[in-house]
């Protein structure tokens, strides 16, 4: 690791420029590459207060040895020799956008002397025209299959076209009009292309006016009697429809817009796109990134914006986003010159254009969560993960079980507390438990967690006793853990409560919750089970009597593990609070009464309306509702007044 002081420039030397800097390790490999208005500003902020940077940012300096800059006459082109040279150098510590899947597009290859039409995915090429991206090949497939009824346009091979051009006859779908036929020169070269022109136009948005042509042609084969002919471009109207109706109409015809949103925590983030043409979602595609740098919302959507656009011709008139770009002029200027017209990057308040938002937010959330649910079931990951947690946290064995817990409170009220428990790295949600915090008062995360804990673990070593296990290990230190230990209870067949052994106790919290957990197990006796917790504001990891903390790398499956077993047991605290919660607010008066049940509670409720009308009745007024005698009526009312029953009279 380097030390970022020995190679911070000179004093002065720095130009206040726009310009764009490069980092680069001991074997002049770029790390990073940034951007900025005032280059000595934002150089001399890395170097200024190395202690007050984010981890990530920390990491970066010390694995850089250098940093050179380029000045550039203006924020665009900062811009644009940003974008190019993180293309060039694929910079490790740099926001970098993949794919989450290989998204389909229909394409004509206008680029042919025959155009064909095809699903095409990868790279795009230099004169086809694309229209999607789809989110599966068969949806393109259907629309294609009702188009070509109307736009015959060439399907097949290059292969299937020289053999049928030889054979001097055509393919099936020649001989079906779902094909022109140019292979045996039923069209001409024009023609057809004026046939690929007229699909392109269709697909693009502009399909009035192929529908109105049909429907004035099937009205001159009626009024001339051909039936056979008009009951045909009827069926060909029909096919342009559905195809239409596969594109939902979501806003007004003249809209031309992308929606970017996105879906994020402190290591990923999912963005998805809908492609609007025409007031129509023509396509939607989807990315997913590392955030292996300090990034905000609004500097990922300048990275995708630099990514997605700088080599793109179809850039839309107005584009909508969460959060605008840093440099949003800058910004809005390159993406002018791509689109050779103005374009409006916008972030919608209100209306339709809002409302379509959150719902391609919705789909960054999903995508998200689909992402590391495939991340998380594979099982060389884990495998990774649970040796990079070994290795850092100095363990004797991989922690195939892991416990988490985690304290959750509004002010002091309500206190609980979640157990969750991860098993080869999947989450095992038979196993997880809730804890009301019952000899702590107020917010003291600190005693809560000793607590916790200590109860886990004291029905852990009362379950252990009353198998024997720890007899057993008494007389055999060395015995496996499974020869003596029986989980399953004999006598009703079902898993015991607390019966297995974490080899990692997780907690949420820094140094003070680590050391409660780790003095809850030494009262109890418990030396061979590890203990850390997690810091969430700067994912660190702390060991008991540390100074310290363990630093995972940011992009490692380890820390990709900690990370989902510390937000899961947040996620259980949080709901179980939110429960008790909401049952302590809608606790009344009526359910301390005895002899009360829910039926006669809700019927006095309805009666009255509230519980104060009640106590402001007469037994008499009480017993007309039905269910209720005067005795259980006077009754009532001295339970709601403090009072004894005294024969069928408050007291």
């Amino acid at each position: 690791m380097a030390d970022p002081a020995t190679y911070r420039p000179a004093p002065g030397s720095i130009p206040e420029s726009p310009g764009v800097y490069r980092f680069r390790d001991e074997h002049g490999r770029v790390v990073y590459v940034g951007k900025a208005k005032n280059l000595r500003a934002r150089l001399n902020s890395y170097f200024a207060d190395f202690a007050g940077l984010h981890p990530r940012t920390q990491t970066m300096l010390q694995t850089a040895s250098q940093v050179t800059w380029t000045i550039v006459g203006t924020e665009v082109e900062a811009l644009q020799l940003e974008y190019s040279w993180i293309k060039e150098f694929d910079p490790r510590f740099n926001v970098r956008y993949r794919d989450d899947k290989s998204y389909p597009y229909l394409a004509v290859t206008l680029n042919e002397k025959f155009p064909r039409v095809m699903v095409m995915r990868g790279a795009k090429r230099k004169g086809v025209r694309y229209f999607g991206p789809y989110s599966h090949a068969w949806a393109i497939r259907e629309t294609v299959d009702q188009l070509l009824r109307v736009f015959p346009v060439r399907t097949c091979s290059a292969g299937v076209f020289k053999r049928q051009e030889q054979l001097d006859r055509p393919c099936l779908l020649g001989y079906i009009d779902k094909c022109s036929a140019p292979c045996v020169g039923k069209v001409s070269e024009a023609e057809h292309r004026l046939l690929a022109d007229e699909f392109c136009d269709f697909l693009a948005g502009n399909a009035t006016r192929f529908i109105k042509r049909l429907e004035r042609d099937m009205r001159e084969a009626a009024a001339s009697q051909e039936y056979e002919r008009a009951a045909r471009l009827r069926d060909d109207i029909r096919a342009l429809e559905q195809a239409l109706e596969k594109q939902a109409v979501v806003l007004p015809d003249s809209t031309d817009c992308d929606m970017v949103a996105f879906a994020e925590d402190e290591l990923e983030a999912a963005v998805q796109v809908f492609y609007v043409r025409g007031g129509r979602i023509r396509g939607q595609r989807g990315w997913v990134v590392d955030k292996v740098e300090a990034v905000t919302t609004g500097d990922l959507v300048e990275h995708f914006l630099l990514q997605i656009y700088s080599e793109s011709d179809s850039v839309p008139r107005e584009v909508l986003v969460p959060e605008p770009p840093p440099d949003e002029a800058a910004m809005t200027e390159l993406l002018s010159e791509r689109r050779g017209g103005p374009v409006a990057l916008r972030v919608p308040q209100r209306g339709d254009k809002k409302s379509l938002l959150e719902t391609v937010a919705r789909n960054a959330h999903e995508a998200l969560k689909q992402h590391k649910t495939r991340r998380a079931s594979d099982l060389t990951t884990r495998s990774l993960a649970l040796r990079e947690l070994q290795d850092a946290l100095e363990l004797d064995q991989a922690p195939l079980r892991i416990e988490c817990y985690d304290v959750s409170n509004l002010q002091g009220s309500n206190v609980v507390a979640s157990m969750v428990v991860f098993e080869d790295g999947l989450a095992r949600k038979s196993e997880y438990r809730r804890f009301s915090i019952k000899a702590v008062e107020g917010q003291d995360d600190v005693r809560s967690i000793h607590e916790v804990i200590t109860r886990r673990f004291r029905r852990y070593l009362a379950e252990s006793e009353k198998t024997g296990e720890l007899d057993a290990l008494a007389e055999d230190p060395d015995a496996p853990d499974d020869a003596a230990h029986q989980p399953i209870d004999p006598e009703t067949g079902k898993p015991r409560r607390f019966a297995y052994p974490p080899n990692l106790v997780l907690v949420d919290g820094g140094q003070p919750q680590v050391a409660a957990a780790q003095l809850a197990l030494d009262e109890l006796g418990i030396d061979d089970i590890a203990v850390a917790g997690i810091a969430k504001r700067l994912e660190e990891l702390w060991l008991p009597g540390d100074d310290d903390p363990v630093i995972l790398p940011r992009n490692s499956e380890g820390m990709y593990l900690v990370q989902r077993v510390r937000d899961e047991a947040h996620r259980f605290a949080i709901t179980f609070h939110r429960q008790k919660r909401s049952k302590a607010m809608t606790v009344s008066e009526l359910d301390a009464v005895p002899g009360l049940g829910p039926a006669r509670r809700a019927a006095l409720l309805k009666h009255f309306g509230s519980v104060k009308r009640l106590k402001e009745a007469t037994p008499e007024q009480v017993a007309e509702v039905p269910g209720i005698g005067l005795r259980s009526a006077a009754a009532i009312l001295a339970a709601l007044h403090g009072t004894t029953d005294t024969g069928g009279k408050p007291a």
